[in-house]
């Protein structure tokens, strides 16, 4: 077996953090692994002990170095010797090839590129000159990964080296992620809605890169022409506890209609049960998983054309332009317009194209035969 470390700047729920651990799952019986956080275990973290999988934690903060957790780590590293070491994000892939470098292990570095950089002024100061930085460092890693095709042209056109691209998009558990007849009837009972409510949802973490005001400002243009609409926020930051959301949510007068939901531990059954699923990303994103599970699910999707959901979605649902909420509203009206059959049928098209292209035992062969291909290459 394969001896991996993987190194990620932390194990919050995200979508690079969901990712290694579905990879980290369908591939048990192929490679020895190791994850390293260089913030805490998070929720994440929890999962993937569980699959008896060790968890290092670094436990590091901003602003604040602390040499003896590096030495802790480069003691970790020669302990383990491992054959690939695998970072996530721009400060996990520095850190890998840091690692590397200092322990002195003959291992491929292996970075993995979670990003689009539609909009890089957007992104603070600190993530920013990370990018920077790993543009000059390119040339050190065996492969970078990309989930998106956007995020890899991006990259490349920042500088980062074009020889060492590897586009290895999401995968997703097609057992877990699945249509269920009775999901929405369950979930209208959870929230004291009536079956005949349609259900529209957002998976997404509170970030301005996920623009939600967009997404609020366009449920109130779709529930002023459409009453029986209702949404679903669903991601770590929406709650009651968030003031600004909650003014808006109230001056749209969308008080009665949206479900702040917070982060979730049933989101398989939540997605199910919907009707639409978004994506009104505005920046930053690169291979949706919320929108991969959906379709998964059997869920139509309606996407701004952010990162690779254009390509994801590809006919089985609605595109429209980022920053547009009168585009989204249409879109999500017309889905609704259109009815129940003309969603199932669009929903079979999307899960049929997940189960073909984006299952998760296919993606995770991906990482392992360029792991393989990377152990071949000459260090």
């Amino acid at each position: 077996m394969t001896r991996v470390m993987h190194v990620i700047t932390g194990l919050d729920m995200g979508g690079a953090e969901m990712m290694l651990l579905k990879l980290l799952s369908a591939s048990r019986e192929s490679l020895q692994s190791i994850v390293v956080s260089l913030k805490d275990e998070g929720i994440i973290g929890r999962s993937i002990a569980e699959l008896d999988v060790p968890v290092e934690c670094l436990r590091l903060r901003r602003y604040t170095p602390n040499p003896a957790r590096f030495a802790s780590l480069l003691s970790l590293t020669r302990r383990f010797r491992p054959q690939v070491i695998q970072g996530w994000m721009p400060h996990g892939n520095l850190m890998a090839s840091l690692t590397q470098f200092a322990s002195r292990i003959d291992a491929p570095v292996i970075w993995n590129v979670r990003m689009s950089l539609d909009a890089v002024e957007r992104e603070n100061f600190t993530t920013l000159s990370i990018i920077r930085l790993g543009a000059l460092l390119s040339r050190h890693p065996t492969a970078i990964i990309y989930n998106s095709v956007s995020g890899a042209r991006q990259h490349e056109n920042c500088g980062y080296r074009v020889a060492k691209t590897a586009v290895i998009s999401n995968g997703f558990d097609c057992d877990v992620f699945q249509p269920n007849e009775d999901a929405h009837s369950r979930v209208c009972r959870q929230l004291g809605l009536q079956s005949r409510s349609i259900l529209i949802g957002l998976v997404a973490r509170l970030h301005p890169m996920k623009d939600h005001s967009g997404f609020l400002r366009a449920a109130s243009l779709v529930s002023a022409l459409r009453p029986e609409a209702r949404f679903l926020l669903v991601g770590k930051g929406l709650t009651e506890r968030e003031p600004a959301l909650n003014k808006l949510i109230s001056q749209l007068n969308l008080t009665d209609r949206t479900f702040l939901l917070g982060e979730r531990t049933d989101t398989p059954q939540l997605t199910g049960g919907l009707d639409i699923a978004c994506s009104s990303s505005a920046w930053g994103e690169g291979f949706s998983n919320s929108i991969g599970e959906a379709m998964a699910c059997g869920v139509p999707c309606v996407v701004t054309d952010v990162g690779d959901s254009a390509s994801l979605v590809a006919d089985t649902g609605v595109i429209v332009p980022a920053r547009n909420p009168e585009a989204l509203a249409h879109a999500i009206g017309h889905l609704i317009d259109a009815g129940p059959a003309k969603r199932k049928e669009l929903g079979v098209a999307a899960r049929r194209r997940i189960v073909s292209e984006f299952s998760l035992p296919k993606i995770a062969r991906r990482y392992e035969d360029l792991y393989k291909k990377c152990l071949e290459c000459p260090q």
